[in-house]
């Protein structure tokens, strides 16, 4: 049976990829409007593959350099799986280009959008979520192509045996290619993040603040800059990160299943096989409920969330049915469907806990609006409080999610380790089984936001930018959710990787040679045969163990100090495009008066430039981290540094995540007319707000779960090294 559903993965890869290629042609189809309003969506095209060619420069550079370390680790030092390199490869290559369709369509779709919401806000919105979902089941399918090609490839190459240990060696294996699209993410979502908020931040302060012109206004210098961020950074940025998440969510649950039915001949390929089928079948339910998303004229937020979420439920329900007959149908305990339905509702739970704490349609974000009226610093606090507050609901959804799926994925005994972690593995799965919608209703935001743009610089009617607004709005809370999944099965599946990492020690102790380990006390065992709780023992990973504690903390530190680094990246870039925005508005004569034509193209520069400088130590500093540590502090440190940057990283990205969601979003509502409308003193510290928010919300945020699932993959790729050349 295992052999027969295995074939559902590039079947699901297909029906994806044609669908979204479908997607992709109708939208093409339609008018994108005036001559003007093509003009302008050019400009925000040449500029989006402007950049991205320069980042898959530096990201080559970069890849070069780690194939050419693993190539070492693999064919001279004999401590790594020869096939390691290519598949570090592929990852990052369909990572890469996962991103690159996204925004492709995004910078084809957001003036046909504007067009459309001409005509209603319901055409307005079928286009943009349309062209949303194109990048949403890109990455599925994508994902799910490389997943059976190296499943295809790999088994050809070892064939299982009785004692399951080759099905091991192909699923650890696999990971890497989870490394190469986390590393090729993690460039992405930083990099992308510090352009798109260097112009947003220029664009606001000087135009909306300083000159008192209306967003994306076309006399403002830094509007195609920020239009194009929306592309490199919401667009590409996001279809990568989510890539990585999607892939390594799968590639974990697949190790752990091979790891934790050892032994039990077909029982072990059934779990491996079971968390490829079961995102295979959320991909074909995705397609379904992208279908089901539509809305009337005068939709409010909540008809328009509604209008979304009837897609989303839909799928959600229908995949907890179908996944209990792929879970009996592989013979796998019962249990282990509980661990995904478990999974599910810990999404769910955090996505309308994003929801409610970002959405201006609930009292949080109206709140901070209402403190606009007291000026900046109070909308900063009650932002601040609003994000900190906002981190308990998901903490404890997953914290739950956790507890359940292990115990009954372990049949309610704790000492069922393996079986138990499978089930957090599965739990992610379920948690990210219906991606290619959910990231459609993310994806979709920054269209509409382009959208926005491009009628207000286009001239269109007021009601037009109205609902570009409106579909805006709403935009900002799926964006808010989507980054709240990415971040819980960030969380999920890097419990899931910490498991996978003892399992890739196992087998780099068995590649050098050691077969016996030898314990404190003298005892001895059989490497092979050694379970998770024997390998906890043998490095002494305990909380009283100092190079453990030493280890938490550097991961704490790790998750403040590349957030910190993202952060100032974006305020130098914002500085210096701050002074050129007034440079032009002071120089070029007759500028603000809509009698000249701004230099658009020198703060797209401005922008370029100060992303691919600042992108290159964060991310660099996230891979070699692991790497030091190990070959320091031996796997009881990395072990250490994997919790503490989880455990860190995960409440932290949350706070920033909501943070900056409520802040922009109490702008929009205070926009809408509340408190005096634009142009008022509240208006002007809710700008102030959204200005802070916005590197929290679209750069240092929804780089940390990168962060922390590259840190757990490169630790795992890395582990041969580690247990060779160790200090500790």
């Amino acid at each position: 049976m295992a052999d027969t559903l295995f074939w559902l993965t590039p079947i699901g890869s297909a029906f994806a990829l044609f669908f979204a290629w479908l997607f992709f042609s109708r939208m093409m189809k339609e008018s994108e409007g005036t001559e003007r309003m093509a003009q302008i969506a050019s400009y925000v095209r040449k500029g989006a593959m402007a950049y991205l060619k320069q980042q898959y420069k530096v990201v080559t550079l970069v890849f070069a350099a780690l194939v050419i370390l693993l190539a070492f680790m693999a064919f001279v030092l004999k401590v790594q799986n020869p096939w390691v390199p290519i598949a570090f490869l592929t990852g990052g290559f369909f990572s890469g280009l996962a991103g690159f369709f996204g925004m492709k369509t995004a910078t084809y779709a957001s003036a046909r959008t504007a067009w459309a919401a001409r005509k209603s806000l319901n055409s307005g919105l079928k286009i943009a979520f349309r062209s949303g979902a194109v990048m949403g089941l890109t990455v599925v399918g994508l994902v799910l192509l490389d997943i059976a090609v190296w499943f295809l490839v790999l088994r050809a190459f070892y064939p299982l045996t009785d004692d399951g240990h080759n099905l091991i060696i192909i699923t650890t294996t696999m990971i890497t290619f989870g490394m190469g699209a986390s590393t090729q993410a993690l460039f992405a979502r930083v990099g992308g993040g510090i352009y798109t908020k260097a112009a947003d931040v220029g664009a606001d302060l000087v135009g909306k603040v300083e000159a008192g012109i209306p967003e994306d206004d076309p006399r403002n210098p830094a509007t195609v800059a920020d239009n194009v961020g929306d592309n490199v950074g919401d667009v590409a940025g996001m279809g990568a990160d989510l890539y990585e998440s999607y892939a390594g969510s799968i590639l974990a649950t697949m190790a752990l299943g091979a790891a934790a039915f050892l032994g039990q001949g077909t029982l072990q390929l059934n779990a491996v096989v079971a968390p490829m089928a079961i995102a295979a079948v959320g991909t074909l339910l995705s397609i379904l409920g992208i279908h089901l998303v539509r809305t009337r004229e005068d939709a409010t937020q909540k008809t328009l969330l509604n209008a979304l979420g009837r897609g989303i439920n839909a799928s959600s329900l229908l995949i907890v049915v179908l996944s209990y007959f792929i879970v009996r149908a592989l013979s796998l305990p019962t249990g282990i469907w509980l661990s995904l339905v478990f999974g599910l509702a810990a999404g769910l739970v955090i996505g309308k806990s994003t929801e409610y704490f970002t959405s201006h349609s609930y009292a949080p974000t109206r709140r901070i609006a209402d403190n606009a009226n007291t000026g900046p610093a109070t909308v900063l606090i009650a932002g601040l409080g609003v994000g900190m507050v906002s981190t308990a609901v998901p903490v404890l959804a997953v914290i739950l999610g956790i507890v359940f799926a292990f115990l009954s994925a372990a049949h309610f005994d704790v000492s069922n380790v393996a079986q138990g972690l499978y089930g957090i593995g599965i739990a992610a799965v379920g948690m990210l089984s219906t991606l290619g919608i959910t990231l459609a209703t993310d994806a979709y935001g920054p269209i509409a936001d382009n959208a926005g743009g491009n009628a207000q610089m286009s001239g269109l009617e007021a009601e037009v930018r109205k609902r570009t607004d409106a579909l805006d709005a709403l935009g900002n809370t799926t964006a808010a959710t989507g980054k709240g999944f990415a971040i819980g099965s960030a969380a999920l599946t890097a419990l899931a990787l910490l498991a996978t990492y003892v399992e890739e020690l196992k087998v780099g102790l068995l590649r050098i040679g050691r077969t016996v380990l030898t314990f404190v006390d003298g005892t001895t065992m059989d490497t092979a045969t050694a379970s998770f709780p024997d390998y906890m023992r043998f490095y002494g990973i305990t909380l009283m163990n100092p190079i453990v504690l030493v280890g938490i903390f550097l991961g704490a530190m790790m998750a403040f100090a590349f957030s910190g680094l993202a952060m100032n990246a974006v305020g130098k870039a914002a500085a210096r495009m701050v002074d050129e925005v007034r440079r032009q508005f002071r120089e070029i004569a007759g500028i603000l008066e809509g009698k000249a034509e701004p230099d658009y193209a020198r703060c797209v520069a401005i922008s370029t430039r100060g992303a691919q400088r600042a992108m290159v130590l964060p991310s660099l500093l996230a891979i070699f981290t692991p790497i030091v540590t190990g070959l320091v502090l031996g796997v009881a440190g990395v072990m250490g540094l994997l919790i503490g940057a989880t455990s860190t990283g995960f409440v932290l990205a949350i706070f920033m995540a909501n943070a900056g969601g409520a802040w922009d979003n109490a702008k929009k509502y205070i926009e809408e007319g509340a408190h005096g409308g634009k142009g008022s003193p509240a208006h002007m510290a809710a700008v102030i707000g959204d200005t802070v928010g916005d590197p929290f919300k679209d750069t240092a945020g929804p780089s940390l779960n990168i962060l922390i699932k590259l840190m757990s993959m490169v630790a795992i790729v890395m582990a041969g090294l580690t247990v060779a050349f160790s200090l500790m």
